[in-house]
């Protein structure tokens, strides 16, 4: 039943998933909030909450026009469970904005292998990956993810490999300006540490937890599968799966870098979601789809649970 409703891309699985999310967010903002009054931190807890519901319609819309899954709204259940498991993470604010931004740029390098508009494909991803920085200091490393798609799809033209720099010095330079009638400079010097995770702490756990750990190496063996299930068909399908993996290998870099209480994983749930609904729809059997579907919301909402306790 859940299966056949997720299965097709109709306005009202926008709303059931919005629903859903908006109760276990702000369910987990209630059991959160503590003693801080609720008119201070409703506003913001909104516009938080905005963010991660335009997050999930940024993933439906990617992977719809660049038929990175089937037409379903598999991808969109994914993220949302994934968030619900994950609801420890939704303390880390900035992490939130980080990955709306980076999801945009997302959409506009993967929207480049149509060959056309190159250059402001380029820009823009270049641009919002700035932006997504400044929320969360790491995030600049997916640079590394533009400079790749370009190699990827457009190698010959040299000046799209000037582009991304245009990019971030355009974001820099209006920053730098607003810093410095505020009298804030010292901004950049604060929130660019770039924390070394692996390299300063004694511990392997003290950078990635359990549930994290386990979580990663599971979309590690599903997108495996993934890849070998479709490694007969188009090219084009494959090499979009591939930059999707590689958001996911740069994504877990960037958690192994940061301590366990500040980790990042929000980040790797696109390419998660998009692994996941991949594996999901090889699963010809309608039964078993509704099981495996069944039986990832229950896993999902026992997490929210105990955390919550």
């Amino acid at each position: 039943m859940i299966s056949s409703f997720f299965g097709k891309t109709k306005p009202i699985n926008y709303i059931v998933l919005a629903i859903f999310l908006f109760l276990f967010y702000f369910t987990n903002v209630f059991f959160q909030m503590g003693e801080q009054r609720i008119n201070e931190a409703i506003p913001l807890e909104i516009l938080l909450f905005t963010g991660l519901l335009l997050s999930v319609f940024i993933i439906n819309l990617i992977v719809r026009s660049e038929k990175a899954t089937e037409a379903n709204s598999y991808a969109m259940v994914f993220f949302v469970f994934l968030i619900v498991a994950f609801s420890d993470e939704l303390v880390l604010q900035n992490v939130i904005f980080a990955n709306f931004f980076l999801l945009l740029a997302f959409s506009r390098l993967l929207s480049i292998k149509s060959i056309k508009n190159v250059k402001h494909k380029i820009f823009d991803a270049s641009l919002l990956i700035a932006i997504s920085s400044l929320f969360y200091d790491w995030a600049i490393a997916f640079m590394l993810l533009v400079f790749f798609v370009i190699g990827v799809y457009d190698r010959k033209t040299f000046k799209n490999w000037l582009v991304p720099f245009l990019g971030m010095t355009t974001i820099f330079v209006l920053t730098f300006t607003v810093l410095k009638l505020k009298g804030s400079l010292n901004f950049f010097e604060d929130h660019y540490q770039f924390s070394l995770g692996l390299f300063t702490t004694k511990s392997f756990f003290q950078v990635l937890n359990i549930k994290t750990l386990i979580y990663l190496i599971l979309t590690i063996i599903v997108s495996i599968l993934v890849f070998v299930r479709l490694r007969n068909v188009s090219g084009g399908k494959l090499l979009l799966l591939r930059i999707v993996f590689l958001i996911f290998v740069l994504s877990t870099g960037i958690i192994l870098f940061t301590p366990a209480d500040a980790s990042p994983v929000l980040i790797t749930f696109f390419p998660a979601s998009v692994f996941f609904t991949n594996y999901f729809e090889g699963i010809k059997r309608r039964k078993l789809q509704e099981v495996v579907l069944i039986g990832f919301m229950v896993l999902a909402c026992s997490l929210f649970v105990i955390h919550l306790n």
